[in-house]
């Protein structure tokens, strides 16, 4: 035996009186931090919008989505700028003949030409919930992105020398910098004239709420609407009944017009199919409106 091996036998006898007591403290701990996992849980409130933001921001699948919108959409105006009865608008909003009239698009803006997810994940990070300050102050940052395809698709529009108009209901005073936005992007926006705010006034036609028919019948009083887009229905029509089977009657008449002269785009996070799910009662607590909603899931 070297002068070395004495060492080497010292050490594996105290390792082997270490090592169980090792694996018993090991053992110990274990229930003790699934206690301490257990009683964290329950402080970290489930967000019904994460998966919802995350798709919209992470997943490749939205992006050819998008893409693929905006292709046919492209593909389709040539036929359409073709077409003198080829019209947007539905038959009660047309107060005009617009056959010979100079062709327009109606472009919802948020998302439909820029993309908000940016704020949607700092409310699913921060706990809260929208507030027009919060959303004011996001618009006026001036960062959201442009929306997979719009670009091109209003560039393409515009070369064929349609007027493009940005039909939103952002408040008056986000004009500039919504306008700002745009151009920031990419997206064509020859003159402020073009941009169709919450707030603006059109003679001879009465606006409730954020209801978008005067401002299309605004654009229709001097433009052939060949397409609208917007990421929800009451960009295309007005809903009068804001419940599922109401919103589902607004849209029948029109269902052939999708991928022809409407093109919704997905919107996963907002929007008034939410509140169509609880009665439109928003002043309800958070964990109310959630259960509504739970319960309104389909299990057949």
């Amino acid at each position: 035996m070297s002068r070395l091996a004495p060492i080497f036998v010292s050490a594996s006898l105290a390792l082997s009186c270490v090592a169980p007591a090792l694996a018993q403290a090991a053992a110990e701990a274990k229930p003790a931090a699934a206690a301490a996992a257990t009683a964290i849980a329950p402080a970290v409130a489930p967000d019904d919008n994460l998966n919802a933001v995350l798709w919209t921001q992470r997943a490749i699948e939205r992006e050819l989505i998008l893409q693929a919108l905006y292709r046919n959409a492209t593909e389709k105006l040539d036929a359409a700028i073709a077409d003198p009865k080829w019209d947007a608008l539905m038959p009660e909003e047309r107060e005009v003949d617009a056959a010979s009239l100079p062709p327009a698009i109606i472009l919802d803006v948020d998302e439909a030409a820029l993309d908000n997810s940016s704020y949607q994940a700092r409310l699913v990070r921060s706990g809260e919930e929208y507030s027009e300050f919060s959303w004011s102050e996001w618009c006026k940052e001036r960062k959201a992105r442009a929306i997979p395809g719009a670009v091109d698709f209003v560039r393409a529009a515009v070369a064929k020398g349609v007027t493009v108009y940005y039909v939103s209901n952002r408040a008056r005073d986000l004009k500039q910098a919504t306008v700002d936005n745009l151009r920031t992007v990419g997206f064509p926006v020859p003159s402020e004239e073009v941009f169709l705010g919450l707030g603006v006034v059109v003679p001879g036609c009465e606006q409730f709420g954020s209801d978008k028919t005067c401002r299309r019948r605004l654009v229709g009083r001097k433009h052939r609407v060949l397409m609208q887009v917007g990421d929800q229905i009451g960009d295309f029509v007005e809903v009068v009944a804001n419940t599922n089977d109401g919103r589902a009657e607004a849209m029948a008449p029109y269902r052939d017009w999708i991928g022809e002269r409407w093109w919704p785009t997905p919107n996963p996070n907002y929007g008034s199919w939410e509140p169509a799910q609880f009665d439109n009662y928003w002043a309800q607590p958070r964990a109310a409106r959630r259960k509504a909603k739970i319960e309104a899931l389909r299990t057949d």
